[in-house]
Protein backbone atom coordinates (compact mmCIF):
# COMPACT_ATOMS: atom_id res chain seq x y z
CA UNK A 1 0.00 0.00 0.00
CA UNK A 2 1.42 3.38 -1.04
CA UNK A 3 2.36 5.88 1.65
CA UNK A 4 0.39 9.09 2.00
CA UNK A 5 1.66 11.83 -0.34
CA UNK A 6 4.43 13.87 1.24
CA UNK A 7 2.97 17.11 -0.16
CA UNK A 8 -0.53 18.20 -1.03
CA UNK A 9 0.51 20.26 -4.07
CA UNK A 10 3.92 20.49 -5.73
CA UNK A 11 4.58 23.25 -8.27
CA UNK A 12 7.38 22.57 -10.77
CA UNK A 13 8.73 25.79 -12.28
CA UNK A 14 10.53 24.59 -15.38
CA UNK A 15 9.68 21.30 -17.04
CA UNK A 16 12.67 19.70 -18.70
CA UNK A 17 14.59 16.55 -17.83
CA UNK A 18 14.58 17.04 -14.06
CA UNK A 19 11.11 18.55 -13.65
CA UNK A 20 9.65 15.95 -15.98
CA UNK A 21 11.34 13.13 -14.11
CA UNK A 22 10.04 14.36 -10.76
CA UNK A 23 6.51 14.53 -12.22
CA UNK A 24 6.76 11.05 -13.67
CA UNK A 25 8.08 9.65 -10.39
CA UNK A 26 5.24 11.31 -8.49
CA UNK A 27 2.74 9.80 -10.93
CA UNK A 28 4.31 6.35 -10.65
CA UNK A 29 4.58 6.11 -6.86
CA UNK A 30 1.70 8.29 -5.66
CA UNK A 31 3.62 9.09 -2.46
CA UNK A 32 5.23 12.42 -3.39
CA UNK A 33 2.37 14.77 -4.25
CA UNK A 34 -1.40 14.60 -4.41
CA UNK A 35 -1.29 17.23 -7.17
CA UNK A 36 1.42 18.31 -9.61
CA UNK A 37 1.28 21.79 -11.17
CA UNK A 38 3.60 22.45 -14.12
CA UNK A 39 4.94 25.81 -15.28
CA UNK A 40 7.32 26.64 -18.12
CA UNK A 41 8.31 29.74 -20.05
CA UNK A 42 7.68 28.21 -23.48
CA UNK A 43 4.12 27.74 -24.72
CA UNK A 44 5.35 24.78 -26.77
CA UNK A 45 6.60 23.12 -23.58
CA UNK A 46 3.31 23.78 -21.80
CA UNK A 47 1.36 22.32 -24.72
CA UNK A 48 3.54 19.21 -24.73
CA UNK A 49 3.10 18.70 -20.96
CA UNK A 50 -0.67 18.84 -21.49
CA UNK A 51 -0.37 16.23 -24.26
CA UNK A 52 1.77 13.95 -22.09
CA UNK A 53 -0.71 14.18 -19.21
CA UNK A 54 2.00 14.02 -16.53
CA UNK A 55 0.79 17.07 -14.59
CA UNK A 56 -2.59 17.69 -13.00
CA UNK A 57 -2.56 21.33 -13.99
CA UNK A 58 -0.48 23.45 -16.37
CA UNK A 59 0.02 27.18 -15.75
CA UNK A 60 1.83 29.70 -17.95
CA UNK A 61 2.11 32.21 -15.10
CA UNK A 62 4.51 31.11 -12.32
CA UNK A 63 2.58 33.20 -9.79
CA UNK A 64 -0.59 31.21 -10.50
CA UNK A 65 1.36 27.95 -10.50
CA UNK A 66 2.58 28.39 -6.90
CA UNK A 67 -0.73 29.50 -5.38
CA UNK A 68 -1.74 27.07 -2.65
CA UNK A 69 1.37 24.90 -3.15
CA UNK A 70 3.07 23.50 -0.07
CA UNK A 71 6.19 22.71 -2.11
CA UNK A 72 7.69 24.72 -4.98
CA UNK A 73 10.63 23.29 -6.94
CA UNK A 74 12.67 25.58 -9.19
CA UNK A 75 13.68 23.45 -12.19
CA UNK A 76 14.68 26.23 -14.60
CA UNK A 77 18.30 27.23 -15.47
CA UNK A 78 19.88 28.87 -12.41
CA UNK A 79 20.24 32.18 -14.26
CA UNK A 80 16.43 32.50 -14.25
CA UNK A 81 16.02 31.96 -10.50
CA UNK A 82 16.09 35.60 -9.36
CA UNK A 83 13.36 36.59 -11.84
CA UNK A 84 11.28 33.56 -10.88
CA UNK A 85 11.67 34.23 -7.16
CA UNK A 86 10.55 37.83 -7.63
CA UNK A 87 7.48 36.69 -9.55
CA UNK A 88 6.35 34.05 -7.07
CA UNK A 89 7.34 35.55 -3.70
CA UNK A 90 4.08 37.47 -3.07
CA UNK A 91 2.01 34.38 -3.92
CA UNK A 92 3.70 31.76 -1.73
CA UNK A 93 1.58 30.28 1.04
CA UNK A 94 2.85 30.53 4.63
CA UNK A 95 4.75 27.36 5.53
CA UNK A 96 5.49 26.55 1.88
CA UNK A 97 8.84 24.90 1.18
CA UNK A 98 10.82 26.32 -1.75
CA UNK A 99 13.58 24.12 -3.09
CA UNK A 100 15.42 23.70 -6.41
CA UNK A 101 17.52 21.36 -8.54
CA UNK A 102 20.28 23.73 -9.69
CA UNK A 103 23.91 22.72 -10.15
CA UNK A 104 25.27 25.81 -8.33
CA UNK A 105 24.29 26.54 -4.75
CA UNK A 106 25.93 29.77 -3.56
CA UNK A 107 24.24 31.63 -6.42
CA UNK A 108 20.89 30.10 -5.46
CA UNK A 109 21.24 31.26 -1.87
CA UNK A 110 22.20 34.72 -3.19
CA UNK A 111 19.46 35.03 -5.80
CA UNK A 112 16.48 33.39 -4.12
CA UNK A 113 16.83 33.46 -0.34
CA UNK A 114 16.57 37.24 0.21
CA UNK A 115 13.40 37.45 -1.93
CA UNK A 116 11.33 34.89 -0.05
CA UNK A 117 8.83 36.15 2.54
CA UNK A 118 8.89 35.36 6.25
CA UNK A 119 7.34 31.99 7.03
CA UNK A 120 8.44 30.36 3.75
CA UNK A 121 11.13 27.70 4.14
CA UNK A 122 14.07 27.57 1.72
CA UNK A 123 16.02 24.33 1.21
CA UNK A 124 18.24 24.32 -1.92
CA UNK A 125 19.00 20.89 -3.39
CA UNK A 126 20.94 19.37 -6.25
CA UNK A 127 20.16 15.89 -7.61
CA UNK A 128 23.33 14.49 -9.19
CA UNK A 129 21.53 12.83 -12.06
CA UNK A 130 20.93 13.71 -15.67
CA UNK A 131 21.41 12.92 -19.33
CA UNK A 132 22.33 15.03 -22.34
CA UNK A 133 18.65 15.31 -23.28
CA UNK A 134 16.32 18.16 -22.40
CA UNK A 135 12.68 19.15 -22.79
CA UNK A 136 9.44 17.66 -21.43
CA UNK A 137 9.85 14.36 -23.30
CA UNK A 138 13.29 13.66 -21.82
CA UNK A 139 12.30 12.77 -18.26
CA UNK A 140 11.81 9.29 -16.82
CA UNK A 141 10.68 8.04 -13.41
CA UNK A 142 13.87 6.13 -12.55
CA UNK A 143 16.34 8.95 -13.30
CA UNK A 144 17.23 9.52 -9.64
CA UNK A 145 17.44 5.91 -8.46
CA UNK A 146 20.75 5.15 -6.75
CA UNK A 147 22.01 8.71 -7.33
CA UNK A 148 22.97 11.30 -4.76
CA UNK A 149 20.99 14.43 -3.98
CA UNK A 150 22.91 17.13 -2.11
CA UNK A 151 21.03 19.53 0.17
CA UNK A 152 22.58 22.90 1.04
CA UNK A 153 20.20 24.53 3.53
CA UNK A 154 21.17 28.03 4.71
CA UNK A 155 22.11 28.56 8.36
CA UNK A 156 19.03 28.47 10.57
CA UNK A 157 16.90 26.55 8.06
CA UNK A 158 13.85 24.84 9.54
CA UNK A 159 14.85 21.26 10.38
CA UNK A 160 11.43 19.81 9.58
CA UNK A 161 11.49 21.46 6.13
CA UNK A 162 15.00 20.11 5.46
CA UNK A 163 13.82 16.62 6.40
CA UNK A 164 10.77 16.87 4.12
CA UNK A 165 12.98 17.81 1.17
CA UNK A 166 15.34 14.94 2.04
CA UNK A 167 12.34 12.58 2.15
CA UNK A 168 11.14 13.91 -1.23
CA UNK A 169 14.42 12.83 -2.78
CA UNK A 170 14.49 9.53 -0.94
CA UNK A 171 11.04 8.80 -2.41
CA UNK A 172 12.51 9.64 -5.83
CA UNK A 173 15.08 6.88 -5.21
CA UNK A 174 18.04 9.08 -4.25
CA UNK A 175 20.61 8.89 -1.50
CA UNK A 176 20.74 12.20 0.38
CA UNK A 177 23.68 14.16 1.82
CA UNK A 178 23.80 17.65 3.35
CA UNK A 179 26.73 20.01 2.83
CA UNK A 180 27.66 23.67 2.94
CA UNK A 181 26.97 25.58 -0.31
CA UNK A 182 30.53 26.78 -0.98
CA UNK A 183 31.90 23.26 -0.49
CA UNK A 184 29.24 21.91 -2.86
CA UNK A 185 30.29 24.38 -5.55
CA UNK A 186 33.98 23.43 -5.30
CA UNK A 187 33.20 19.69 -5.44
CA UNK A 188 30.87 20.08 -8.41
CA UNK A 189 33.38 22.29 -10.21
CA UNK A 190 35.72 19.31 -10.57
CA UNK A 191 33.27 16.41 -10.91
CA UNK A 192 30.76 18.08 -13.25
CA UNK A 193 31.38 21.64 -14.37
CA UNK A 194 35.01 21.27 -15.53
CA UNK A 195 34.31 18.03 -17.49
CA UNK A 196 31.48 19.80 -19.32
CA UNK A 197 33.69 22.82 -20.05
CA UNK A 198 36.38 20.52 -21.47
CA UNK A 199 33.84 18.58 -23.55
CA UNK A 200 32.36 21.75 -25.06
CA UNK A 201 35.88 23.02 -25.82
CA UNK A 202 37.10 19.80 -27.46
CA UNK A 203 34.01 19.63 -29.65
CA UNK A 204 34.51 23.30 -30.55
CA UNK A 205 38.11 22.54 -31.53
CA UNK A 206 36.93 19.69 -33.76
CA UNK A 207 34.27 21.89 -35.32
CA UNK A 208 36.89 24.54 -36.15
CA UNK A 209 39.02 22.11 -38.16
CA UNK A 210 39.05 22.76 -41.87
CA UNK A 211 37.08 20.80 -44.45
CA UNK A 212 38.41 17.28 -44.90
CA UNK A 213 39.99 17.00 -41.43
CA UNK A 214 36.72 17.95 -39.72
CA UNK A 215 34.76 15.44 -41.80
CA UNK A 216 37.21 12.63 -40.98
CA UNK A 217 37.10 13.46 -37.27
CA UNK A 218 33.34 12.91 -37.37
CA UNK A 219 33.53 9.89 -39.67
CA UNK A 220 36.19 8.00 -37.72
CA UNK A 221 35.44 9.27 -34.20
CA UNK A 222 36.74 6.83 -31.60
CA UNK A 223 34.84 6.09 -28.43
CA UNK A 224 36.73 8.75 -26.44
CA UNK A 225 35.56 11.53 -28.73
CA UNK A 226 32.04 10.09 -28.83
CA UNK A 227 31.88 10.32 -25.02
CA UNK A 228 32.80 13.99 -25.21
CA UNK A 229 30.10 14.63 -27.82
CA UNK A 230 27.49 13.06 -25.53
CA UNK A 231 28.37 15.51 -22.76
CA UNK A 232 28.61 18.39 -25.24
CA UNK A 233 25.04 17.72 -26.42
CA UNK A 234 23.75 19.10 -23.08
CA UNK A 235 21.48 22.13 -22.85
CA UNK A 236 23.50 25.28 -23.70
CA UNK A 237 21.45 27.74 -21.64
CA UNK A 238 21.63 25.59 -18.52
CA UNK A 239 25.39 25.14 -18.79
CA UNK A 240 26.05 28.78 -19.66
CA UNK A 241 24.30 29.69 -16.40
CA UNK A 242 26.22 27.06 -14.43
CA UNK A 243 29.59 28.32 -15.67
CA UNK A 244 28.76 31.96 -14.97
CA UNK A 245 27.28 31.27 -11.53
CA UNK A 246 30.17 29.10 -10.33
CA UNK A 247 32.95 30.97 -12.06
CA UNK A 248 35.37 31.26 -9.10
CA UNK A 249 35.40 27.55 -8.27
CA UNK A 250 35.35 26.56 -11.95
CA UNK A 251 38.28 28.84 -12.82
CA UNK A 252 40.24 27.49 -9.83
CA UNK A 253 39.76 23.90 -11.00
CA UNK A 254 40.48 24.87 -14.61
CA UNK A 255 43.80 26.43 -13.51
CA UNK A 256 44.74 23.26 -11.64
CA UNK A 257 43.75 21.12 -14.63
CA UNK A 258 45.76 23.36 -16.99
CA UNK A 259 48.87 22.90 -14.85
CA UNK A 260 48.39 19.12 -14.86
CA UNK A 261 47.78 19.10 -18.63
CA UNK A 262 50.98 21.07 -19.20
CA UNK A 263 52.88 18.59 -17.01
CA UNK A 264 51.47 15.73 -19.09
CA UNK A 265 52.46 17.54 -22.28
CA UNK A 266 56.05 17.87 -20.97
CA UNK A 267 56.09 14.15 -20.13
CA UNK A 268 54.96 13.29 -23.67
CA UNK A 269 57.46 15.72 -25.19
CA UNK A 270 60.42 14.34 -23.20
CA UNK A 271 59.37 10.70 -23.19
CA UNK A 272 58.74 10.45 -19.44
CA UNK A 273 57.04 7.06 -19.61
CA UNK A 274 56.85 6.63 -15.83
CA UNK A 275 54.89 9.89 -15.38
CA UNK A 276 52.49 8.99 -18.18
CA UNK A 277 51.88 5.48 -16.82
CA UNK A 278 51.29 6.85 -13.31
CA UNK A 279 48.59 9.25 -14.56
CA UNK A 280 46.87 6.50 -16.54
CA UNK A 281 47.06 4.10 -13.59
CA UNK A 282 45.51 6.70 -11.27
CA UNK A 283 42.71 7.21 -13.78
CA UNK A 284 41.99 3.48 -13.75
CA UNK A 285 41.82 3.53 -9.95
CA UNK A 286 39.28 6.37 -10.03
CA UNK A 287 37.16 4.42 -12.52
CA UNK A 288 37.25 1.25 -10.41
CA UNK A 289 36.24 3.28 -7.35
CA UNK A 290 33.22 4.68 -9.18
CA UNK A 291 32.16 1.18 -10.22
CA UNK A 292 32.48 -0.08 -6.65
CA UNK A 293 30.36 2.84 -5.41
CA UNK A 294 27.76 2.06 -8.13
CA UNK A 295 28.14 5.58 -9.55
CA UNK A 296 29.58 4.58 -12.93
Amino acid sequence: MAEQPLFRRVALLGFGLIGGSIARRARQTGDIAAEIVANARSEATLARVRELGIADRVEADPARAVEGADCVILCAPVGAYAELAQAIAPHLAPGCIVTDVGSTKQSVLRDVGPLLPEGVHFVPAHPLAGTEYSGPDSGFATLFEGRWCLLTPPPGADEAAVEKVAELWRRCGSMVETMEAAHHDRVLAIVSHLPHLIAFTICGTADDLEGESRQQVLQFAASGFRDFTRIAASDPVMWRDVFLNNREALLEMLARFTEDAQAMARAVRWGDAAYIEDKIRRGRIIRRSLIELKQA
